[in-house]
């Protein structure tokens, strides 16, 4: 017999490790590519394997929601315990497009495990996170006796986010009565390194546009006409040269409205993170890091806005000169947003910026292609706290706090459902997503597990106090 809880749940977790590999790598070599069209049944295989595999989980309720692109999964689980809280685990069955000849050592949909690692399309981005919680719930049922989990247990696993989730938001519009919750488990992330874990508390939003300006009717003689008609390149260019003042702060009035800032505490955390920027610059494939004067370089990627000039075309692009006043232009921008941050609000100043800058005779057209809503959790959260202690639990450490860069669809069931959005995730930076050679470490993927089998009770009795 164990002589603890964290032990019995170690015992239990390696006594099925084996089957449950066995089982991932099944998963794994379904070629559940959402964005290219021939995959589509792929990604419906994938669907329908979870369904299966999570009704063998144990989980009552487990069935495929269409959507008018790739389908989703959902499963429930209620706990039985009329005071239990409702947790909603969010991830995607669907992965990225991968090919022998694009630099992999091994067949990418062909999971091949070497020095601790299942390599494979999808072992961490995101199947491997997703796969994880099933055997968590195991052994938390193994370990504490119960017959359902403490917890209203739900999963929502999304077969789009690779393309886009161009359905995600309507899917959970339209099913927000079966989805409601206390609060939604991100498994669809990272942690800072193999030896210092962490706990993701936010992530930007974005919205993008663009802007295409035009000048004369046609490209015209700039010997004859230049200098004396407004010329399209030339404003686009002034445009760009006016997006960040001196301080590198962007300069469209109204942008940092509602923008919530760090707090010394968080910048505190922040600093605590083994950062070498040497090493992050060659990651980047920069000789330098440079941004808004005030903040280092992860309050700068994690909690500050932006504004990026992503493209920028206009006039003559052959060899050689051609010496007119071109007739059109065309810059293509977007903006990551913080906490506080209104994307439509946004939107707008940018638009009001736009007309005001620009001279007579010079027409413009600016198409926004949506938004996705920033997210943060504050730090003091009950639930986020129950995270950190199992995460606790499960790595024997200190875990600390990051946030993320990017965007994704969490902003969407935070927006829709109303409650925190908590991440859980145990990939690294090395494991390659979206690259040749994705991987997993099998030991951090034990400690999910581990993290998840702790996570139940610790939220249940965490919500009982509330």
């Amino acid at each position: 017999m164990s002589d603890s809880p964290d032990s019995a749940v170690r015992a239990f977790i390696e006594g099925h490790r084996a089957a449950f590999l066995d089982d991932l790598a099944e998963w794994l070599r379904i070629p559940s590519v959402s964005a290219e069209p021939a995959r589509a049944g792929d990604v419906r295989r994938s669907a329908e394997w979870l369904v299966a595999k999570l009704a063998g989980t144990g989980f009552p309720t487990a069935e495929i929601w269409e959507t008018d692109g790739a389908p989703a999964v959902f499963a429930e689980w209620p706990s039985g315990d009329p005071d239990a809280p409702t947790v909603l685990v969010y991830g995607h069955h669907d992965v990225q497009p991968a090919a022998r000849e694009d630099g992999w050592h091994t067949e990418p949909f062909e999971p091949v495990i070497k020095d601790g690692r299942m390599y494979g399309r999808g072992a961490a981005d995101d199947k491997g996170q997703v796969f994880f919680h099933t055997l968590g719930v195991r052994a938390h049922l193994a370990v504490t006796g119960r017959t359902a989990p403490a917890v209203n247990l739900k999963m929502l696993i999304e077969g789009e986010e690779e393309s886009g989730s161009a359905h995600f938001a309507d899917l959970v519009r339209a099913n927000a009565g079966r989805l409601a919750c206390d609060t939604v488990i991100v498994s669809d992330t990272g942690m800072w390194s193999e030896d210092t874990p962490t706990v993701c508390t936010g992530m930007r939003g974005l919205t993008d546009c663009q802007i295409d300006l035009y000048g004369p009717d046609q490209d015209i003689h700039s010997g004859t006409f230049g200098g004396a008609v407004p010329n399209p390149a030339t404003e686009a260019a002034r445009l760009v040269a006016a997006l960040h003042d001196e301080d590198r702060r962007v300069a469209v009035p109204g942008f940092y409205d509602g923008v919530v800032e760090l707090t010394d505490h968080e910048r505190e955390l922040f600093a605590q993170l083994p950062f070498d920027e040497k090493q992050w610059l060659r990651v980047a494939h920069s000789h330098a890091s440079l941004g808004e004067a005030g903040s280092t370089v992860l309050e700068r990627i994690w909690a500050r806005p932006t504004a990026e000039v992503n493209g920028m075309s206009g006039g003559y692009q052959g060899p050689g000169g051609k010496t007119i006043v071109p007739s059109s232009a065309q810059l293509k921008l977007s903006f990551r947003l913080v906490a506080g941050q209104d994307a439509d609000a946004v939107q707008r100043a940018v638009r009001q910026w736009v007309a005001d800058r620009l001279p007579e005779g010079i027409r413009h057209e600016i198409t926004f292609w949506g938004a996705t809503r920033p997210c943060l959790t504050p730090l003091d959260h009950p639930y986020l706290q129950a995270v950190v202690r199992s995460m606790e639990r499960a790595f024997e450490q200190k875990i600390l706090f990051t946030r993320e860069g990017g965007a994704g669809p969490a902003a969407d069931l935070q927006d829709v459902l109303g409650v925190p959005v908590l991440f859980l995730g145990i990939s690294v930076p090395s494991d390659g997503w979206h690259a040749p050679n994705e991987k997993v470490e099998l030991d951090l993927l034990m400690k999910g597990v581990e993290t998840a089998a702790h996570l139940w009770s610790d939220l249940a009795e965490t919500g009982r106090a509330r």
